[in-house]
């Protein structure tokens, strides 16, 4: 609870943190107390927003004026540092009904779909506002002023050119903005196309959020992940709960979603994804006709890859075995973290005695050995810092 003027108000997030350290899920860190007590100032101020909305007996008249300015927070630190949990604990404890959780590559897509929804209402006659950012700005603004984003990243011009005037109509009708970032503001949409264009951005994500970096110390979910087996074999039941415990520790137990990515004009379904991280079965992406593009576009999106139920091959699975082979060199040249449940030790997943496919798939077996290491974690952790250009 929070102490104001003596009185016991709220739940706060540096009592679930504290609970957190007690509990063994995380060791105390420094810089990550210095986002609580940053998380509990916001909350107490949006607390306050909606005390005085209530309590005033002129509220009716309040609520025709500009919204008060409530300065929000941009938490940016390398993977693994704690953000998402910290802006998840956050927003489970604001006493706000309308607010919103979402990756903000989600947001903007359902952004994208409000606009072309007004696009084509004014084209039927049945709106007269040409713009269509004002009035998807307001319809947002009413469905959610505290709005809280995971991965905020601008890597598509479409949504770097829209931004500024998204977000200052936003900001206006008094929304507060709490994201999380591999990546300060300044290197948001670096070499993007046009970045000129979207520079005003940053400076109006300034103005409204403060800026705090959550680098150093150590990387939680790896720490637990490193310490778990990631390649599970023989198949059962054990192995499906070793594979639930490893997918909760990775996503740091953040609500799973269905996906798509989009490969010239085609959509791969992504059936599980959270944050960085995607679980498919081996039929999924080994049943169905994937090739390098796709394996490629996976790898891109997301950091960790689960597989699941992965079985002994041989030549009545040959075209199988072909994909698999494919999607291991893929995940392996891009240093990506792999989490496999399997028929078998990787040395005996292909059977056939011969052929081209028995002759590549030591080289698989090879690398799925190698890729279940800590070095491999570490290493591809710093590859993967690197591609979010955090060095």
């Amino acid at each position: 609870m929070s102490l104001r003027d003596g009185l016991v108000t709220h739940p706060t997030v540096a009592q679930r943190y504290d609970h957190f350290v007690e509990t063994g899920t995380i060791s105390r860190d420094p810089a990550q107390e210095r986002v609580v007590a940053a998380l509990d100032d916001l909350l107490d101020r949006i607390i306050d927003r909606r005390l005085a909305r209530k309590s005033s007996a002129l509220g009716w008249l309040f609520a025709k004026r500009r919204p008060e300015t409530i300065t929000g927070l941009y938490i940016h630190g390398g993977v693994g540092r704690g953000k998402t949990m910290l802006m998840d604990t956050f927003h489970e404890l604001v006493p706000v009904r309308r607010k919103r959780r979402a990756h903000f590559n989600d947001f903007m897509a359902d952004v994208h779909d409000r606009i072309a929804r007004h696009r084509e209402a004014l084209k039927n006659g049945e709106v007269r506002e040409s713009d269509p950012i004002q009035p998807v700005a307001k319809e947002l603004a009413k469905e959610a002023w505290v709005l809280c984003f995971d991965e905020f990243t601008v890597t598509d011009i479409a949504d770097a050119m829209i931004l500024s005037r998204l977000f200052s109509a936003l900001f206006a009708e008094g929304v507060v903005l709490v994201a999380t970032s591999n990546v300060a503001p300044d290197d948001l949409y670096r070499d993007g196309l046009n970045r000129g264009l979207f520079e005003p951005f940053i400076d109006l994500l300034k103005r409204h959020a403060r800026v705090m970096p959550l680098d150093g110390g150590a990387d939680y979910r790896l720490e637990k992940l490193n310490r778990m087996p990631v390649y599970m074999t023989p198949l059962g039941e054990e192995t499906e709960r070793q594979m639930d415990e490893a997918w909760r520790t990775a996503t740091e137990g953040r609500r799973t979603r269905v996906e798509t990515i989009t490969v010239k004009g085609r959509e791969i379904p992504v059936p599980r994804a959270a944050g960085r991280a995607a679980r498919f079965t081996f039929a999924e992406l080994c049943q169905k006709p994937l090739g390098a593009r796709d394996y490629l576009a996976i790898a891109r999106d997301f950091e960790t890859i689960f597989i699941d139920r992965v079985p002994v091959m041989d030549l009545s699975r040959r075209n199988e075995a072909k994909r698999f082979i494919l999607l291991v060199d893929t995940l392996y040249d891009n240093r990506n973290r792999l989490v496999v449940s399997a028929e078998a030790a990787p040395d005996r997943l292909y059977a056939a005695p011969s052929g081209t496919e028995a002759f590549e798939f030591e080289r698989t077996a090879s690398r799925l050995i190698e890729m279940q290491s800590r070095e491999w974690s570490r290493g591809g952790d710093a590859h993967l810092e690197s591609r979010a250009g955090l060095r």
